[in-house]
């Protein structure tokens, strides 16, 4: 490992010098803060990020015990980049003081919106995660109850509702996929595997042909699909690398024939799957 308190040589970049803790802080659960606080990290992958969530920041002790923490981790090395979005001003200031370097993500974003509004913001607390549209709250838990029953073909309830069904051979990102869809989103979602029974075939699996419109493929590459699945099963026919280009190839035909929409899961995230799926179906934001 680099040494953090070695300076780098002349035009050697930053990053160079070693691991960097990140903190994201705040008043509530904190996944305002992180979710927020790791796009933006997103943009520096050649960062080594240590990543520390530090929620329900709400008194000044509590405040100060982080600040603690921060300096401690300061004097091993690299200022530590801290995240936050402690509403409280007060606590903001005692948090200013760690050493770390602070990224206020409400600040002066809260202060356009009261100069738009010409109000001031509520300093109370728990106001990002509570409950208060409970409408949009109990959609998405109805979501997650229907992604739940309906998640790897388990059944075939009411599928004329869903918003999209995703189909896949197994291990290419369907659940995932479809629990962030219903979370996120309050998307009903249902998945489909597709699976040896379902071949050889020239329309969709009868279980989803009336929904043709409402599919969705995914796929992946055959080496990935079978590092997953080896995971699962090792060294089992199910995870080879043969049975695994088959299936994809199988799965891919399938939806070009059927004119389903399909994307490659191998390098993008379960929130890149999710903001294609979206946009090529049309789906509400």
């Amino acid at each position: 490992m680099i040494d953090p308190t070695i300076p780098p040589a002349p035009g050697e970049p930053a990053v160079a010098q070693g691991r960097r803790a990140a903190y994201f802080i705040s008043d509530s659960t904190g996944i305002t803060a992180e979710t927020l606080g790791s796009a933006l990290l997103a943009n520096f992958p050649a960062v080594d990020v240590v990543r520390h969530t530090i929620p329900f920041v709400d008194t000044a002790e509590g405040a100060s015990r982080v600040v603690d923490d921060i300096r401690t981790a300061a004097a091993a090395g690299l200022a530590p980049i801290l995240f936050t979005t402690v509403k409280n001003r007060r606590l903001r200031d005692i948090i200013a003081g760690s050493g770390a370097v602070v990224i206020d993500l409400l600040a002066g974003h809260l202060t356009e919106l009261e100069q738009a509004l010409g109000t001031t913001a509520s300093e109370q607390l728990g106001q990002y995660h509570g409950v208060g549209d409970m409408e949009r709250y109990l959609g998405r838990m109805r979501a997650v109850e229907y992604a739940i029953e309906h998640d790897d073909g388990q059944s075939g309830r009411a599928l004329d509702i869903a918003d999209v069904v995703i189909i896949a051979p197994s291990r290419c990102g369907k659940t995932p996929t479809t629990m962030y869809l219903a979370l996120q989103y309050g998307l009903l979602v249902a998945n489909y595997p597709l699976t040896d029974d379902d071949f050889p075939t020239e329309p969709l699996p009868r279980a989803v042909a009336a929904h043709r419109d409402r599919c969705f493929g995914l796929t992946t590459t055959p080496l990935r699909l079978s590092q997953v699945r080896h995971e699962r099963r090792p060294s089992s026919r199910y995870a080879s690398l043969e049975q695994c280009t088959l299936e994809l190839r199988r799965a891919e035909d399938l939806y070009r024939r059927n004119h389903v929409p399909f994307l490659n899961s191998a390098t993008k995230s379960v929130e890149e799957m999710s903001a294609v799926i979206m946009q090529t179906m049309k789906l509400r934001a």
